[in-house]
């Protein structure tokens, strides 16, 4: 049956010329107020249940943290936020119609109780785009948002932190290995922002996470939007006993889950230990640094 339209959501407001240029200028905004104080309780309580849960389950990260993958799946009251009026605008406005969310997580982010080992976290979304993509500037290919459940509107407090108009640079200065300390690259900010309030990017924009020596628990949750054609077009209806590793990774039947299409896991890949069983590996197209 259709549904009415006066039962249908609203797709909220195409972006101001005011919000378009400041957004190509800075490859970010930010836009307060986007849930009010009872949305905000709401999403939050949602998000404890779910950290909760992991944290009884032994599941939490070394510090207490908790990033968690696939924001609605593991949590479905976060569903209204996928499209909230007040800001799915942006999307559409920047990428069109044909699109879907091809990553989403919910994090939670306990003051840390001792000095944190150093890590250059630096970088841009969307893991082997940066490196198999030759153009320069990259595409855009995806925006996110960030809903923020927790008050980062003092610097410290896990804020995002990023490089403002980086969004059209492929490469910033970094250390050789990740735990090497290494400064912020210049111009460097942190983002602050009011619980209820959302920050849309670009997923190129070179970005971080400030650590969370504070007194106040960070949360957010967080939607990519990309293109619907940024995903397999083939189908199989049947899994084949006759296919070898690296055809069924050809036709989308290797198992893993997105990390591994992202190339996070290269040893799990078929063709690229096929190609390091005979030395055709090109050094000049690494694995992406763990």
């Amino acid at each position: 049956m259709t549904t009415p339209v006066s039962a249908r959501p609203h797709p909220g407001t195409a972006m101001t010329d005011e919000q378009r240029a400041n957004f190509e200028r800075d490859g970010y905004i930010v836009v307060p107020g986007v849930l009010s104080e009872d949305e905000v309780a709401h999403y939050a309580a949602a998000v404890d249940r779910v950290y909760e849960e992991h944290a009884a389950a032994g599941k939490l990260a070394a510090d207490r943290s908790l990033h968690k993958l696939n924001a609605v799946d593991s949590c479905h009251d976060l569903a209204p936020l996928l499209d909230h009026p007040k800001v799915f605008g942006l999307v559409w406005s920047m990428l069109g119609w044909n699109v879907h969310v091809y990553h989403s997580h919910l994090d939670v982010h306990p003051p840390l109780t001792e000095k944190k080992p150093f890590r250059f976290e630096w970088h841009q979304d969307g893991g082997r785009q940066n490196r198999e993509i030759e153009s320069d500037p990259r595409p855009r290919l995806s925006v996110k948002i960030a809903y923020w459940l927790s008050d980062v509107s003092q610097p410290g407090r896990g804020n995002f932190q990023v490089v403002p108009g980086s969004h059209t640079t492929n490469w910033i200065d970094g250390p050789p290995r990740r735990d090497i300390e290494w400064p912020n690259p210049e111009g460097a900010v942190e983002v602050t922002a009011n619980p209820g309030d959302a920050v849309f990017f670009d997923r190129r924009i070179w970005h971080a996470r400030s650590n969370n020596y504070s007194q106040v628990t960070r949360k957010g949750v967080f939607f990519g939007y990309t293109y619907r054609w940024v995903h397999t077009r083939e189908t199989m209806a049947e899994d084949l006993a006759s296919l070898t590793p690296v055809q069924r990774q050809l036709v989308g039947l290797h198992t893993g889950d997105g990390d591994h299409a992202w190339g996070h896991y290269p040893s799990d890949v078929p063709l690229y230990g096929l190609l390091k069983e005979h030395d055709l590996l090109d050094p000049k197209y690494p694995p992406l640094i763990p």
